[in-house]
């Protein structure tokens, strides 16, 4: 059975000043995930799941959806913030949605299949795709609580406009997952060396081949529901309660399914180079990055 990707759109993309999902940046207006979603096809994805906000349906439509018409299946689903199990309502004050797992939820009734989980907005390259997508293709059928996690190398991962934060991850002897911990200020020195500055204020050098997550999920079904699960959880927890911005998310649940012993996670190495648009200032180098995969014939000049 082929696997499905799982695009993670609902973001309100404020840092960036507008819906950033929608932005054409490549030479005939494709948008980030239109490259995803290439390289997904091109690894062999047989569907495509979009989590959107209802309020941009019909834009999505007509500017996302239309174009993949003929080329592979599409479904949509709706994050919101009342999407909540039965017998709980919104907080009152809270206003930002419940997280990237909360997203993930959405698309329990059309993903009866090994899945992907990504952002939209991060052009993660093509080896990443590869890697996932053998991953998850080769899973026995019925497979449950074996997941995975495509760590790109931090170095790869940096920005040319001063620090970002990543999970820097642990593995064991297996490579599977034991940790993952975010780190706010990750940078390359002027002695070349990657570093990042701990809770002290230190900076501690780490290899440019530490594994980091970039939010590229490998699951199984059964991922659901542990996460309905686990929202209960969540939601009832003192901390959620006085937080009116706590969020419920993917490495949470992870985290605590490595934990208990329930699932395992093994870290997928990468040779991808990631780049993304935070900020706006990021856009100019966005597209020259993406017009020189087009020129070296990486890419089609028009994908669909």
């Amino acid at each position: 059975m082929k696997p499905t990707l799982l695009l993670l759109a609902a973001g309100m993309g404020s840092r960036y000043g507008g819906l950033k999902q929608l932005d054409g940046l490549g030479p005939n207006g494709e948008t980030i995930m239109d490259y995803s979603i290439y390289d997904a096809i091109q690894a062999g994805f047989g569907k495509i799941v979009w989590v959107i906000r209802k309020d941009f349906e019909k834009d999505f439509r007509e500017k996302i959806l239309s174009k993949y018409e003929g080329h592979v299946p599409c479904e949509l689903v709706f994050q919101s913030l009342d999407s909540l199990p039965e017998g709980y309502s919104v907080p009152e004050g809270r206003q930002k949605p419940w997280g990237t797992n909360h997203a993930v939820m959405m698309a329990e009734k059309v993903i009866n299949e090994p899945f992907c989980v990504i952002n939209c907005d991060d052009f993660y390259n093509r080896d990443c795709f590869k890697v996932i997508g053998k991953y998850l293709s080769e899973l026995p059928e019925g497979s449950k609580n074996k997941y995975a996690m495509v760590g790109f190398r931090v170095g790869n991962t940096l920005s040319e406009n001063g620090s970002v934060s990543r999970g820097v991850c642990s593995t064991d002897e297996n490579n599977n997952l034991t940790t993952v911990v975010e780190r706010t200020e990750i940078v390359r020195q002027d002695d070349g060396k990657v570093a990042y500055k701990d809770e002290n204020g230190e900076w501690v050098n780490i290899a440019d081949t530490t594994p980091v997550s970039m939010n590229v999920w490998g699951f199984t079904p059964d991922y659901f529901e542990y996460s309905d699960k686990f929202f209960k959880d969540f939601l009832d927890a003192p901390t959620t309660k006085t937080n009116p911005k706590a969020e419920y998310l993917i490495p949470w649940v992870v985290n605590k399914l490595i934990n208990d012993g329930t699932a395992t996670c093994e870290v997928l190495d990468t040779t991808s180079k990631w780049f993304g648009v935070t900020y706006s200032a990021d856009r100019p180098g966005v597209v020259a990055k993406i017009q020189k995969l087009v020129d070296d014939g990486v890419y089609p000049n028009k994908l669909f």
